[in-house]
């Protein structure tokens, strides 16, 4: 590093600009000159001069992101230019200043390393701790490198120049074996560190990118050279690694480190070498021993990843599970794990088999698992983790020799495996599958996701999903699924083992496969995981093969299928699995054939020492093994029995002389797989010790004293086993076993010899164990004729069945414990079943929230006409009995304020969501606001408690009550809020608040409401006609008005229940706000409680109908059937609004029946007058009627009331009807209906009446005025029709009424008689007449004379008219028809949305909010968490919620594309409604994709918004604290 020297005003200015860490403006003045070509150059070289004082003051900084970003943001413009880097390095020897300047920069962190040798290492690495590596400082100076070695020419001198690569490895070697772990093998880690991140991102980034940078440039044979070159001084520097690290022949035991950059160079150049540059491999593979020590380290990985999953690490805590994780997760596995097994590959194909088949298995701890008999002792492992340890070794090997990622796929096949593999673990969005499919980190070389290539294989193995919407309130998005001959011929479970990050994912992987096998019908039990065909070797690799055909590997696979067969512990399925796929790889690559005669002719000479006499696994497989010399610890069964004399069939001779012949006339294999780690250690030796004179002596290394020669444990015995078995026998018997018949396998070319000839049957591709043993047992017969012949013979002796197993204490433990266990779930099982039958009533009445549409009938007892008394279940305690007054019982409920029904108007047409200035909406016509103009209209020319009676409120601020139908005693339910209370964990609801959830249904709830005792309804047969006539009926509903205080409750007395009933009204006016409830002029009036109360039962009826779709056409049940909590809340209201006694002369009943006696005594009073009967609505009046009578109410009074007020309502609808029509029809009709008058059905005329109201309506000045808007009423339908309408919201409130208070189903009908049929079902219809002569009027009963009444009623705005002649007509004309409430409608592109509002000022302080938002509701723009717009420490979106919609509010966030919802004091993320091409949400616009409208998503929120079930729906609550 020399020292700087200026010369010039620009290395000055450079000099104080690194010196005060990059001011913006001096990196934007540097950058804007850089247009001027000299300067460009200029300042480039000066940037080079000062590369090594950017690197110290950047170590230094404590901002070093800040800088970074200004550093790169400076040389990104200077070396991405491919020209200007070619320059400087030829003239500045850039490349030489950015090695030795990393080179530098890590020096500085370096600490010594304690792998392997921890004493004597001269190995340094660096220290991950060290901020250098945790906050990534390094990354702008790697960044650099990487982009210079991304131009060719660039590139091409770093490769040629032996020097520059000597310093890069030698960098290199600094992160070789860095963040080492220990194994704790007693206390649990005290602090778990999390330097893990830093060590994978350094490698990721100074090592792996780099080295991909280079790679990119090594595709063709003219680059021979340059993979030579950094080959050679990979394999010089990895040699230093190893006498630094005093490495000999084994690893140190319980460590490991993921870290091996300089395996991963060298395995990636071979790797390139071979697929492109056409190399022949062994002339730049080193020497045998070298090989030997290449392979142990990424072993160990490989081993330690097994022991990890095995829970042996568990006391390095939970980082140690992320290390194994991020190992193979998608971004760091092409740079780690996939050039570790691939180098494992390399050394396998060209080291001695057996020696490293035997490596694996020591490395993976089973070495003494590997025996044949029944009991052994592991030195090294825990007997718990020796069956996951030793399907973790098979798993290995399984990967080794299957796995053709580096051996012969091209890029293309590689891509689809890993598709598919991800999409067999689950179906995945198409942003998901970009990144987890893994892309070579450095982004200017071959395939980059997104590519065509990408995009084709995805359509090729993949159909899209389309985003549906689930019931429970889960948003799907767009899903790619495998197709079905995917699953059929491609799912690879060896590639999902190799990519999973999780173990549940191959699991998962294999139920999709299943449930696939079984949809198909292809194969209904639980298959196994299917073979498939490998991709053919890279001729270089054939060495690989050598392993399926080595002694060794074969002795385990026989010990393995033998100690399985006998039943021996810690086998499992799995290992059986792969035991198979193993033997099916050897069957599927065999050497060459050799002859069958001349094996069989030399056969018995050959194998005297050993096994087996060949290495061919075909042949091997009919060997016949008889005897085996096993050492057992002195207690196993093999020792104790004694033989009988005869036989020898339990495998003891009986005498040591028959042990001794028995040995020389049988091949008994002695040599048992153990000794095999002697067997393996000598060749090592010979291997290093070849060149000394003791090359056949074996050397023990100190390293090994472990392993003690067999026998050294003293309580090891031998015994000498008698098996008689061979491989192909074994299978035989086990495909016995697993079908659990004798004799199930029965060779099929017996049946049919083609099956010879085609061994590729369908029926052998997808199955269980069985099918894998009858799959291969007829490849081994078509690969020889012996075979097939031994297989027959096999089958043909009748096998004996299986020996009982003799059961030693230790087994006879696990047997008590498997009886035990299968008590506890017999046990288990009772307590399910009891719970079910519980739950079966609880499912009965839970239907589905997200369905209001769903019918359920209500079940009417129909058996017997009063039922005694209602039961209820208590949810809490689980008692069942009537609800009485001193212990009540209470439905759970939700109180939550709507304003729906407010936004309801009358066009059909929903309104646009504007996205321009032009377009605007105003909330004029919304029923809400045309309901406040009518009272305060009304308000103003009447008096006030008048007023208060002649409109419901509740409109806007309304209160809804819904309940999930359980039921609960009231006292049960106080102790379960104390406990709640008392429960610290945090809950998404404020129990303060009286917020709870349903503690069977866990249904979000805040009140209960009581159950009156008794049965609630009286189910009285319907009578059409009721034995007593009109007037009497009418007598006696007055009678009963005047009778307060006879309610069955006495509220003298107050009881438990009353409480309740006075607590749920506190709660039920608590609910909405205020300004909702007080609408009288004298502020705490009575008045307004009256008019809040009938207004509740409005608003409950009113949302009913809403939730039917706007008519009673579907009939049926209420929505809800045991849902509907109606009932009880009418009996609350009721015995609430007894209490304010009506004074009779005012009582509107009067008013409906009777005509008036004296009519003066109106205009002597000063005050203002009464509203006149003619323009209240005729709902508020029957609800105010039935809610004031005693209850429960008879049915025949009901049916009276109706009639009575039907008689108004039509009469409003006449009048109407009158003012709307031009004055000569008014002429016409007055005419008409005045010459029918005196018929007999004059009063069911509509004709007459509307004469007789149009005459009596001309007394005053009501029709003076212009005509407004004219009706044009010709003919008589028309006429008819629309005094239908103007009844019918009417009927099918009064229908609701009527089917909550007496029960009774609703009829279904045809929009176009839906008048009809509610009239008869209301008893309005004396009897069903023909359709075509129907009219509405002929549902008239009029109680007193017709002309009397409506003169009477007339008069009243005759009076009203000669003092405001203005008013008259608009408060006579009441809006009937509402359409059904909708959400705004949305454009179909986001981008619309975005660019008018993402720059629009808000209204209320003209800035620009940070984060826009817009209602969906009536499309008010708010700034969400604005300060600006913060009122009385609530912020705008809150505030808004509270206006716009009682206490909710759903808003679309500008800025990130989803939905919020604001309910009360919570709030929750909805999602998005609009998703890009593949069915993707784009939250926070991060992936910037065109973004189009999910039409079914808008219908799903909207919908929950109408049936008011977000808070049933959505699970993620949480508080706002008014901050939104």
């Amino acid at each position: 590093m020399d020292v700087l020297k200026h010369k010039c005003f620009l290395e000055e200015l450079l000099f104080w600009t690194i010196k005060y860490e990059f001011p913006q403006k001096m990196v934007t003045f540097l950058l804007n000159m850089l247009p001027d070509q000299d300067y460009k150059i200029a300042f480039t070289k000066t940037f080079v001069q000062h590369y090594a004082f950017i690197m110290k003051t950047l170590k230094k900084s404590h901002e070093s992101d800040t800088m970074s970003n200004r550093i790169v943001h400076i040389s990104v413009q200077l070396f991405s230019n491919e020209e200007l880097a070619r320059q400087v390095t030829e003239e500045c020897q850039l490349l030489d200043i950015m090695v030795t300047v990393l080179l530098y920069m890590m020096e500085s962190c370096l600490i010594k390393s304690e792998l392997q040798d921890e004493e004597n290492s001269l190995h340094v690495v660096v220290n991950c701790g060290e901020a250098l590596l945790k906050n990534n400082t390094y990354w702008p100076l790697v960044s650099d490198f990487i982009n210079i070695l991304s131009h060719q020419s660039v590139a091409k001198k770093f490769l040629e120049d032996h020097g520059l690569l000597v310093t890069w490895m030698n960098f290199v070697s600094f992160f070789q074996g860095m963040n080492l772990n220990k194994r704790e093998l007693n206390e649990h880690v005290e602090f778990e560190s999390q330097t893990y991140y830093a060590a994978f991102a350094a490698e990721l980034e100074a090592c792996a990118q780099p080295m991909w940078g280079l790679l990119s440039h090594c595709k063709v044979r003219e680059t021979q050279e340059y993979t030579r070159n950094v080959v050679r001084y990979c394999l010089e520097a990895l040699q230093d690694w190893f006498d630094a690290i005093n490495f000999v022949d084994e690893p140190a035991p319980n460590q490991v480190t993921f870290h091996l950059p300089l395996h991963r160079y060298f395995a990636m150049f071979l790797s390139k070498a071979v697929k492109c540059q056409e190399l022949d491999l062994d002339t730049i593979l080193p020497d045998q021993e070298m090989l030997m020590k290449l392979m142990i380290h990424p072993l160990q990985i490989q081993a330690s990843l097994s022991e990890i999953h095995s829970n042996m690490w568990v006391r390095n805590g939970l980082q140690i599970k992320g290390q194994a994780m991020t190992y193979v997760q998608s971004h760091f596995c092409n740079s780690m794990i996939d050039p570790d097994i691939y180098l494992l590959q390399v050394c396998a194909s060209r080291l001695d088999p057996d020696y490293f088949i035997s490596s694996v298995f020591e490395r993976f701890k089973v070495v003494d698992l590997l025996t044949m008999a029944s009991q052994h002792q592991n030195t090294v492992l825990d007997s718990e983790h020796e069956r996951s340890m030793l399907e973790g070794a098979l798993t290995f090997l399984v990967l080794l020799l299957s796995l053709r990622l580096h051996l012969g796929m091209t890029d293309d096949e590689i891509l689809r495996a890993e598709m598919v593999a991800q999409l067999c673990m689950n179906d995945r969005t198409h942003s998901s599958l970009l990144d987890l499919i893994p892309e070579n980190p450095n982004p200017k070389s071959g395939i980059i996701p997104g590519s065509l290539s990408f995009e084709s294989v995805l359509s090729a193995v993949a159909d899209f999903k389309a985003p549906v919407f689930e019931p429970g309130g889960s948003m799907q998005q767009g899903m790619y699924t495998p197709k079905a001959e995917v699953w059929d011929k491609e799912f690879d479970p060896v590639m999902v083992i190799l990519r999973t990050v999780y173990r549940r994912d191959v699991q998962s992987a294999m139920d999709r496969y299943t449930a696939f096998l079984k949809q198909s019908g292809k194969f209904p039990g639980n298959p196994w995981p299917p073979y498939k065909k490998r991709t053919p070797l890279h001729p270089s690799y054939r060495g690989l093969i050598k392993l399926l055909h080595c002694k060794t590997l074969h002795i385990v696979l026989f010990t393995l299928l033998y100690k399985i067969l006998m039943d021996h512990q810690n086998l499992s399925e799995h290992v059986l699995c792969m035991v198979l796929y193993l033997i099916e790889l050897g069957l599927e690559n065999s050497p060459e054939q050799e002859s069958d005669e001349e094996e069989s002719a030399g056969g018995q000479e050959r194998c005297h020492d050993s096994w087996f006499p060949g290495s061919n696994l075909v042949s091997n497989m009919r060997h016949f093994i008889n005897y085996v010399r096993v050492r057992v610890p002195e207690t196993a069964p093999e020792v104790k029995r004694e033989p009988p004399a005869s036989t020898s069939s339990d495998g003891l001779a009986s005498s040591q002389s028959s042990r001794r012949k028995s040995l020389q006339r049988e091949n008994s294999g002695t040599a048992q797989v153990f000794s095999l780690v002697a067997e393996r250690r000598k060749k090592f030796q010979e291997i290093i010790n070849r060149n000394t004179s003791e090359a056949n002596q074996v050397v023990r290394p100190k390293t090994s004293m472990k392993w003690s020669a067999p026998g050294a444990t003293p309580q090891l015995t031998t015994a000498i086993l008698e098996v008689k078995e061979s491989i192909l026998s074994l299978l035989i018997k086990l495909h016995h076993k697993l079908s659990g018949k004798q004799n199930s396998y029965y060779p099929p070319w017996l049946d049919d010899v083609d099956v010879l000839i085609h061994p590729e049957i369908p029926r052998y591709s997808h199955g269980d164990g069985m099918t894998a043993v009858e799959r291969i047992l007829l490849k081994a017969a078509v690969q020889s004729r012996l075979n097939k012949r031994i297989i027959e013979e096999i089958c043909r002796k009748v096998t004996p069945p299986v020996p009982p197993k003799k059961i030693s204490s230790a087994e006879k433990k696990t047997l008590d414990k498997e009886e035990r266990r299968q008590k506890a779930r017999e046990r288990q099982q009772k307590l399910l079943a009891e719970f079910a039958s519980r739950q079966k009533s609880f499912m009965e009445t839970a239907m589905d929230v997200e369905s209001p549409d769903a019918d359920v009938a209500m079940e009417v007892a129909t058996s017997e006409q009063h039922v005694s008394e209602a039961i209820y279940d208590c949810v809490i305690c689980g008692q069942s009995g009537p609800s009485t007054e001193d212990r009540p019982t209470g439905l759970v409920v939700l109180l939550q304020a709507s304003s729906v029904l407010g936004q309801c108007r009358n066009s059909t047409e929903p309104k646009r969501l504007p996205t321009t200035e032009e377009e605007q909406i105003y909330p004029w016509d919304t029923c809400a606001a045309l309901h406040d103009v009518r009272l305060t209209t009304l308000q103003r020319y009447f008096k006030d408690s008048s007023c208060l009676q002649a409109v419901s409120i509740g409109w806007e601020g309304g209160v809804y009550v819904q309940t999930c139908g359980h039921t609960l005693h009231i006292d049960c339910h106080k102790s379960y809020m104390e406990s709640l209370r008392n429960d610290q964990v945090l809950q998404g609801f404020s129990v303060d608040k009286g917020e709870f959830t349903c503690p069977l249904c866990r249904q979000f709830a805040n009140s209960v409401l009581p159950c009156y005792p008794g049965n609630n309804m009286e189910r009285s047969v319907w009578q059409s006609h009721s034995n007593k006539c009109m007037q009497d009926l009418v007598q006696e509903v007055e009678d009963l008005q005047e009778q307060l205080g006879t309610f069955p409750v006495s509220i003298s007395s107050e009881t438990n229940l009353s409480k309740e009933m006075e607590s749920v009204m506190k709660d039920i006016k608590s609910t909405t706000q205020k300004k909702y409830t007080d609408y009288s002029k004298t502020p705490g009036s009575p008045d307004n409680d009256f008019l809040f109360m009938y207004s509740v039962a409005r608003t409950n009826l009113e949302l009913e109908l809403v939730h039917r779709g706007g008519n009673l056409c579907s009939g049926g049940a209420s929505t809800a059937g045991k849902r509907s909590c109606l009932n009880q809340l009418f009996h609350v209201l009721a015995m609430h609004m007894r209490l304010y006694s009506i004074d009779s002369a005012y009582n509107p009943w009067r008013k409906l029946t009777q005509p008036l006696q004296d009519k003066n005594s109106e205009l002597v009073s000063e005050e203002l007058p009464e509203v006149p009967v003619l323009y209240r609505d005729v709902s508020s009046l029957l609800l105010i009627q039935i809610l004031t009578m005693p209850q429960p109410l008879h049915r025949e009074h009901f049916t009276c009331i109706i009639k009575v007020l039907f008689t108004l309502l039509y009469t409003q609808a006449l009048a109407a009807l009158s003012v709307k029509c031009s004055a000569e029809d008014r002429m016409a009709w007055k005419e008409s209906g005045a010459l029918k008058k005196n018929t007999s059905s004059g009063e069911k005329s509509w004709e007459v009446l509307l004469s007789h109201v149009i005459s009596e309506l001309s007394k005053g000045k009501i029709y003076d005025e212009e005509e407004t808007e004219e009706l044009a009423v010709v003919n008589l339908d028309s006429v008819e029709c629309y005094l239908q309408q103007f009844c019918l919201p009417f009927l099918r409130i009064t229908s609701l009424l009527q089917h909550h208070l007496f029960g009774g189903d609703l009829p279904s009908c045809q929009e176009d008689e839906e008048f009809t049929i509610l009239a008869s079902c209301l008893g309005l219809l004396p009897s069903f007449q023909s359709a075509h002569q129907f009219t509405s009027a002929s549902c008239l009963d009029w109680p007193v004379p017709a002309f009397d009444m409506i003169s009477q009623w007339c008069s009243e705005l005759a009076s009203f008219a000669d003092r405001h002649p203005d008013q008259v007509k608009a408060l006579l004309i009441q809006e009937p028809k509402w359409d059904l409430p909708r959400l705004l409608q949305l454009p179909e592109n986001y981008n619309t949305i975005f660019q008018y509002y993402h720059r629009k000022t808000c209204s209320v302080c003209t800035k620009v909010p940070k984060d826009p938002a817009v209602c969906l509701v009536c499309g008010t723009f708010v700034c969400l968490k604005g300060l600006c717009c913060k009122q009385q420490s609530y912020c705008e979106c809150v505030l808004h919620s509270q206006n716009c919609g009682a206490g909710t509010g759903i808003f679309l966030l500008i800025n990130a594309s989803v939905i919020i919802i604001i309910r009360g004091h919570r709030f929750c993320l909805w999602g998005s409604v609009y998703l890009d091409a593949h069915g993707e949400e784009d939250r926070d616009l991060r992936r910037g994709k065109p973004l189009y409208i999910c039409k079914e998503r808008y219908k799903v929120l909207e919908q929950q918004w109408v049936s008011h079930t977000f808070d049933h729906i959505n699970k993620r609550w949480g508080p706002h604290y008014n901050g939104l």
